[in-house]
This record gives structure tokens, C-alpha cells and sequence, in this order.
């Protein structure tokens, strides 16, 4: 995948809510779910954009909202918006992250060499920094889709 096609697809999800991240249900890809949004006085209609990491040979989360709040952040009440949202502590329960200052191409690095070697195919790494996770992905492709309102990613058939 060509690293500045890349990096413009990565630079058009900055400052949207990520909904939903994880690996797909076959497990090999994992996606990014991004409720991305316009100024109203553009006329660019909300969308539901779904980021596919494809070949992603690893992934790492990691919390971003400090210590201290954690702390305060624990009770229960506050995974529900409607019950936590006079409550002090980070509210779960909004049910996204400001994906801010957003994603970017990290360098290459020995891993993602020792990947392509390995596969025979071009391995990147991305970092996604949000206001409650920062992800960092080591993968070969990107593929970005709309998904419809309600996508659920692991509804059983």
C-alpha cells in the first residue's frame, strides 16, 4: 500500500468519535468503526466509516485517560450516560472517543521490516490516539468503507 495514500486516509479520520474497534470476527483484520461528521453548513451528511486494517499481526490498546480518573471512574453508574452524567469521573457511557489528535504513519521500523519479510508483503504500523484509548496497529492494507447506522460488527447469523 502506497504510505501516502495511506497517510491521506489516515488524516481524514482525525477529530471523528470512534464507536467501535476490535478484530473482525474471523479474527485476522482489525476495523476501526468512525462516526465521522461536517460542519451542518456544508451539507456533508453524517457517516458511519469503517477503517479495515487488513493482515493486522498485531494490536495494542492501551488506556489514555490518567490514573486519577481512573480512580474517580469505576462505579458502575458510569458505563450508562443516563445515570452517570451528573456523576464525577470519565463517563463510559457516551459510548465514543474523539479520535484527536487522530492517527498517523509511524516510521518503519525492524518490526514491520521482519513482517514483510516474513509474509512477502509491505507492513506498516499506525498509532491512534483518542481521548480513552490509543491503539497501535501493525498491518498490511487499509480498506475504508461506509457501513450503515446499527452496523453491529458481531451479530450472529
Amino acid at each position: 500500500m502506497d504510505t501516502g495514500v495511506l497517510e491521506q486516509m489516515l488524516d481524514e479520520a482525525c477529530d471523528h468519535a470512534v464507536v467501535h474497534h476490535g478484530y473482525t470476527d474471523y479474527m485476522r483484520d482489525y476495523e476501526v468503526i468512525v462516526h465521522a461528521t461536517a460542519d451542518p453548513r456544508t451539507g456533508i451528511a453524517p457517516s458511519y466509516l469503517r477503517y479495515l486494517f487488513r493482515y493486522c499481526v498485531e494490536a495494542r490498546c492501551e488506556t489514555s485517560v490518567s490514573a486519577e480518573t481512573w480512580r474517580v471512574s469505576l462505579d458502575d453508574r458510569l458505563i450508562d450516560f443516563t445515570t452517570g452524567v451528573d456523576l464525577d469521573g470519565y463517563v463510559w457511557g457516551v459510548k465514543w472517543h474523539c479520535l484527536y489528535p487522530g492517527a498517523k504513519l509511524l516510521p518503519e521500523s525492524e518490526t514491520t521490516r521482519r513482517w514483510s519479510k516474513l509474509l512477502g508483503i509491505d507492513f506498516h504500523e499506525v498509532r491512534m490516539e483518542t481521548n480513552a484509548h490509543n491503539l497501535t496497529l501493525l498491518f498490511s492494507d487499509l480498506v475504508v468503507t461506509e457501513v450503515p447506522v446499527g452496523y453491529a460488527p458481531f451479530v450472529a447469523e
